[in-house]
């Protein structure tokens, strides 16, 4: 990339698409634009290797894998990726499996987000996709105007540098720049509970994920690979991992998980993180020529695994909409983004709330709001024994039918 120098500022050679943020959304983005011919520029604040090896999430529905093989960039997936078609709740002692295959015909597929990155991220570099590391205070500017800039220092010589661009893509995350500039309103919820988040160095005790309703409060168990297992715990908001010791940790898991058809293989623990839930979606997802993407635009508590499928939905929305202004002259697709994104994003927003109402409602003993425990109970009871209900519960768990 050429540069001139204009008195302190370097001016970098111009670019079509400046995205900002390595994550999913972005890589995904990055690599579809740069397939198709659309030259972009990927800025990331993080090292290569902080964001090949930092766990996140490791289920992906079956519509977003099919997206991804679309664009070729699901050749790894594909090719390893364990699936699963079914879980199970366990509550008052006993298993209650749930085939929700048999319902929706989909499945999920379990890939954790750190390998899927690592996937992209070669894949990008390797075909010549140019991404900068270690940019820690990228800016855009003049969004609203015909000619945008993003803004920042280079990582190698720190030289104030501007690169100049027709759209930028603020896949940067909760705490990133970008969606701080979009002009509207963010809507949120707490939900009042905290999660405490493990991963251990223990095999699967199910093939499937377990979901464990107890009146010591909620756990989960996710096989991710063959010999690590992520669990969680329900915990007090605002808790700390320093007040869950080891022996605290695996004696609630198997109080809260196991059965005695099905116990829960315990290891040593290498991860303790303890999770706010908490949900927010930025209205609208775009200004000027600044479009978010992935959890710059929303959050969405782990309770339903619901965000990387979201990021994953931006990113072939946004790519779809910019490849349609440059190939095609048509402007409908970008000016229809956010709108075309939020149906799904609150489609999901809802199914988490109403999954956390059966989680969390009826754990605790005594319950909280013994009213709403009754609710969550008498859910349950209607998800496990009809067919309609299971119908549709599997439709929106698999994200199947979302979008409207």
């Amino acid at each position: 990339m050429g540069n001139a120098v204009l008195g302190e500022v370097t001016v970098a050679d111009s670019t079509r698409v400046v995205v900002i943020g390595a994550g999913p959304a972005g890589l995904a983005l990055a690599n579809i634009l740069h397939d198709n011919g659309i030259d972009c520029v990927l800025l990331e604040a993080r090292t290569r290797a902080f964001i090949e090896q930092r766990p996140r999430a490791g289920f992906i529905e079956e519509w977003a894998v099919r997206g991804l093989d679309a664009h070729g960039l699901a050749d790894g997936l594909l090719r390893s990726a364990p699936t699963h078609s079914e879980f199970e709740f366990r509550f008052e002692g006993a298993r209650h499996p749930f085939d929700y295959t048999r319902w929706a015909g989909q499945r999920h597929f379990v890939y954790p987000q750190q390998v899927l990155v690592t996937d992209l991220v070669s894949r990008y570099v390797e075909r010549g996709g140019r991404v900068l590391f270690e940019v820690i205070d990228a800016v855009p500017r003049d969004i609203e105007s015909g000619a945008p800039a993003v803004t920042f220092s280079d990582p190698e010589t720190g030289t104030p540098t501007r690169l100049d661009c027709d759209f930028v893509a603020g896949c940067d995350g909760a705490q990133g720049v970008t969606r701080r500039l979009v002009r509207g309103r963010t809507l949120s919820h707490d939900y009042g509970v905290g999660w405490l988040a493990l991963l251990a160095e223990a095999p699967p005790s199910s093939d499937g994920v377990m979901f464990g309703i107890h009146p010591r409060g909620f756990a989960a168990h996710m096989a991710r690979t063959p010999q690590v297992t992520r669990f969680y715990l329900q915990c007090p908001p605002g808790d700390a991992e320093e007040n869950w010791p080891d022996e605290r940790v695996w004696e609630e898991l198997h109080a809260r998980l196991g059965v005695p058809d099905g116990p829960i293989t315990s290891g040593p623990l290498i991860e303790k993180r303890v999770l706010s839930m908490h949900n927010y979606v930025t209205e609208p997802m775009s200004r000027g020529r600044l479009y978010l993407a992935g959890e710059s635009a929303h959050v969405v508590a782990p309770i339903a695994a619901k965000g990387l499928n979201l990021a994953l939905h931006d990113a072939f929305h946004l790519s779809s909409a910019i490849l349609t202004h440059y190939l095609g002259g048509d402007d409908e697709p970008l000016a229809r983004y956010s709108q075309t994104c939020l149906a799904r994003v609150w489609q999901y927003q809802e199914f988490s709330q109403w999954l956390s109402d059966i989680f969390h409602s009826s754990t605790l003993d005594p319950p909280p709001d013994p009213f709403r425990a009754r609710l969550a109970q008498a859910r349950l009871r209607r998800l496990l024994a009809s067919p309609a209900a299971a119908a549709s519960f599997s439709e929106i768990y698999i994200g199947k039918a979302a979008d409207f």
